[in-house]
């Protein structure tokens, strides 16, 4: 190998070790975190803050100036949306409801909501009753049949 040759290869295999420690310098000044990060948890809006949000944007009279609100909270125009939805349907109630399991209910709560729940159903039961009594004296009607009151009515005459 020539003199020329050789020199131009030393040349190149340390310009190839100049870049390699470039790069390991450039990776420790980043410190990359070879780690994968955990998903991003959901955010939760208190009512208080949608209220608040809700009526600076109702507020806003300038072109832009709900934009700029909702870049500046980090918002979505579907947040805006949905909670103005939830505030017409019941305000504070719809907008300040926890999620979750319900609180424990005391013995007498409980009896009245079963009495409730039963008499539900019992109202339910008797609708229906009524109904099939009424397609019943329909049917009589239609076949020329005697229905029970006319049965009472005509043992009566007799």
């Amino acid at each position: 190998m020539s003199q020329r040759k050789k020199l131009q290869v030393i040349s190149s295999e340390q310009a190839t070790i100049g870049v390699a420690e470039a790069v390991r310098a450039a990776v420790e000044e980043m410190k990359v975190d070879p780690e994968v990060r955990a998903v991003a948890k959901r955010r939760q809006f208190s009512a208080a803050y949608k209220l608040g949000v809700l009526a600076e944007a109702d507020q806003a009279n300038e072109p832009g100036a709900v934009g700029a609100l909702l870049r500046r909270e980090g918002l979505y125009s579907s947040h805006l949306a949905v909670w103005r939805r939830e505030r017409d349907a019941g305000a504070l109630e719809a907008l300040g409801r926890r999620r979750g399991r319900k609180a424990k209910l005391s013995a007498e709560q409980k009896r009245i909501a079963a009495l409730e729940a039963r008499n539900a159903r019992l109202e339910h039961e008797l609708s229906q009753a009524h109904t099939i009594i009424d397609v019943q004296k329909k049917l009589c009607t239609l076949l020329g049949l005697p229905t029970a009151a006319q049965d009472v009515s005509n043992g009566s005459e007799s």
